[in-house]
């Protein structure tokens, strides 16, 4: 087998070696049923065994409410960019969008096939490299939604945005999902894609309080109401099984590191090692407001394209593959998501001053 190298990919991206160990032995039989997970009936006692377990790691890990249910659903976050709309916004409504970036562009478009959009603050005007400090919601939104990190442009917020009394909170959390602890409380639906930070593609995740499921369009199809699956346990059609099974694998690797929180400070430590050698350099420079770096995405530039290439290309030459950053940006991008090892973040830094000492700025 070839030696693994650093994966800074932003997704599909690095998945915990111990995950990867325990779904390779799963491939030929899960436990010791005989059949592998791939091959499992999603109707089957393992299978259902196996979403149980997902979704009572996800409430621990969370402490999500028992008055929230937890959706698998096909069709990538990008799905839930009409789906939410679909179901919770109609042509009388307004509903209020924060855009910090081009999923939250994307995101707002698809809403207005549906109802009325408002855009409470836009960071366009600086190519979405900061968090706008001020918010100027609607006069009664249906809700309100963020994306909470801005994988292309490095920025992520804080903390969460404070809707009008009584609005629910809808967010994609698909780049920072259990980075850091997580007030579900405080939030009406929450998706995320998994194949950024808790799993591989193929699966999302829906976290969405039972009031909004009851609140759902009726006159929209089966597939697209979030109580047909709310009702089926996810399991309406057959969903994408072997990514769920590697979510629970995920979540069981959080748990064993020490949770949430624990996690948080390892991402901390990671991202702030890396921010700390881009502010020390003369060569290479963040894209991100200061206050508005991304733990999980960390993007830069030389300023030079042509010395961008040549930096990717020396990085890679070292064992460290997927920096080169959107074409929006440009640059670099370091995806240092939590299965990310902090000896990868240290073997950038001494890449970045070697190449620093070699190509030293005019």
């Amino acid at each position: 087998m070839a030696q693994r190298i650093f994966n800074f990919s932003a997704g599909p991206a690095v998945l915990p070696v111990p995950v990867l160990e325990e779904a390779r032995e799963a491939l030929l039989s899960f436990g010791n049923t005989g059949i592998g997970i791939l091959e499992h009936s999603h109707r089957g006692k393992a299978f259902i065994k196996v979403l149980e377990d997902v979704d009572a790691r996800f409430r621990e890990l969370a402490n999500i409410p028992s008055n929230y249910k937890i959706l698998f659903l096909g069709g990538g976050a990008s799905t839930q960019f009409y789906q939410v709309p679909m179901n919770l916004l109609t042509k009388a409504d307004t509903a209020d969008y924060l855009i910090t970036g081009s999923w939250a562009e994307k995101a707002s478009k698809d809403a207005k096939r549906f109802g009325k959009v408002h855009i409470t603050c836009s960071s366009a005007d600086r190519n979405f490299s900061y968090i706008p400090d001020t918010v100027a919601y609607s006069e009664a939104p249906a809700y309100v939604h963020y994306t909470s990190n801005n994988t292309l442009f490095g920025t992520q917020f804080k903390a969460p945005p404070t809707p009008p009394a009584g609005v629910p909170m809808i967010c994609d959390m698909s780049s920072d999902m259990f980075c850091r602890p997580v007030d579900v409380s405080k939030y009406g639906l929450i998706y995320a894609g998994a194949q950024k930070n808790l799993g591989p593609a193929g699966v999302t995740v829906v976290i969405i309080r039972d009031d909004l499921i009851a609140r759902g369009a009726v006159d929209i199809p089966a597939m697209l109401q979030y109580r047909t699956h709310a009702e089926n346990d996810s399991c309406y059609n057959t969903p994408p099984c072997f990514s769920i099974y590697v979510v629970g694998l995920v979540l069981k690797w959080i748990q064993a590191q020490g949770g949430l929180a624990a996690m948080e400070a390892r991402n901390e430590a990671k991202a702030g090692q890396l921010y700390a050698a881009l502010d020390n350099s003369k060569l290479f420079k963040p894209t991100a407001a200061k206050t508005s770096r991304s733990l999980m995405n960390v993007t830069f530039v030389t300023g030079n394209e042509e010395l961008d290439n040549k930096f990717v290309a020396f990085a890679k030459e070292r064992g460290m593959d997927g920096l080169k950053g959107h074409r929006s940006v440009g640059g670099m991008r370091a995806s240092i998501y939590n299965a990310f090892p902090s000896d990868g973040v240290e073997a950038l830094v001494g890449a970045m001053a070697e190449f620093e000492a070699a190509n030293p700025p005019a």
